[in-house]
C-alpha cells in the first residue's frame, strides 16, 4: 500500500480540486475543472505503468470514493439555482468515472508492450470519451429526466449551434464536445510527464 500512497493521493487531490474547479465557468462551454479532471488518467496510468493493473484500479477506487465524498457534500451546499450536486450529476459523475477510468486500465494493459505512447494516448483517447459520453448524457440529456423529474434541465436540452457556429444540438452536446477536446489537448501533453516519469523511476522500482 505505501507504493501506491503518492498515486492514492494524486488520484484524490485531482477529484477533489477538479470537483470544486468545475463550478467556475471559462466563457460559454468550459470550466476550470475541465482542464484538472483528465489528469486522472494520466495518474492512473502512471500506476499501471509501475504497479500494473490490480494496483491502478485500486487506485482509481479510491479516486471514486473522493468523488463519492464530494458529491454528498455537494448535494447539501445550494447555489442560485439549487444543489451544487444534483442526484443525476451525482449519478453520472459517478459511474463516468468508474468506467471511464476502468476502461483506459484495461486498453493500457493490453497495448503495454506496444510504443510506449501508444497505450497511455489510446486508452486515455477511448476512456475519456467514455467518460464525456456518459457523463453527459446521463446529466443533462432529455431521455434520462426520469432519474430526476424534479430536476429542471431544460437549459441543457435547449437547442444551440454546436459550439456557437456548428448545426443546432442540444446545449449540454455542445458542453460535451468542448469538455472532450480538452481532454484529448491534455491526452496529448501529459505524454511529456508520462515519459520523463517513466525515464526517472523505471529503473528504480523494487
Amino acid at each position: 500500500m505505501n507504493k501506491l500512497l503518492p498515486g492514492i493521493l494524486a488520484m484524490a487531490i485531482i477529484v477533489v480540486a477538479s470537483n470544486i474547479l468545475v463550478q467556475f465557468p471559462i466563457g460559454q462551454w468550459l470550466t476550470w475543472g475541465a482542464f484538472t479532471y483528465p489528469l486522472a488518467f494520466l495518474v492512473s496510468d502512471l500506476v499501471n505503468r509501475f504497479y500494473g493493473v490490480a494496483a491502478a484500479r485500486r487506485v482509481v477506487l479510491f479516486g471514486f470514493g473522493a468523488g463519492l465524498i464530494c458529491s454528498v457534500i455537494g448535494t447539501q451546499i445550494q447555489g442560485e439555482f439549487g444543489p451544487l450536486v444534483t442526484l443525476r450529476v451525482a449519478i453520472g459523475s459517478g459511474l463516468a468515472f468508474l468506467i471511464g477510468q476502468l476502461l483506459d486500465i484495461v486498453i493500457f494493459d493490453r497495448l503495454r508492450q506496444a510504443a510506449w505512447w501508444r497505450a497511455p494516448f489510446l486508452s486515455t483517447l477511448l476512456g475519456s470519451t467514455a467518460d464525456t459520453a456518459i457523463f453527459f448524457t446521463l446529466a443533462f440529456s432529455a431521455m434520462f429526466v426520469w432519474i430526476e423529474p424534479a430536476n429542471d434541465v431544460s437549459w441543457a436540452t435547449a437547442s444551440v449551434s454546436l459550439l456557437g457556429f456548428g448545426p443546432q444540438v442540444p446545449f449540454w452536446v455542445s458542453l460535451g464536445v468542448a469538455d472532450w477536446c480538452v481532454k484529448v489537448l491534455v491526452d496529448v501533453l501529459a505524454l511529456m510527464p508520462f515519459r520523463l516519469a517513466i525515464a526517472k523511476y523505471a529503473n528504480r522500482l523494487v
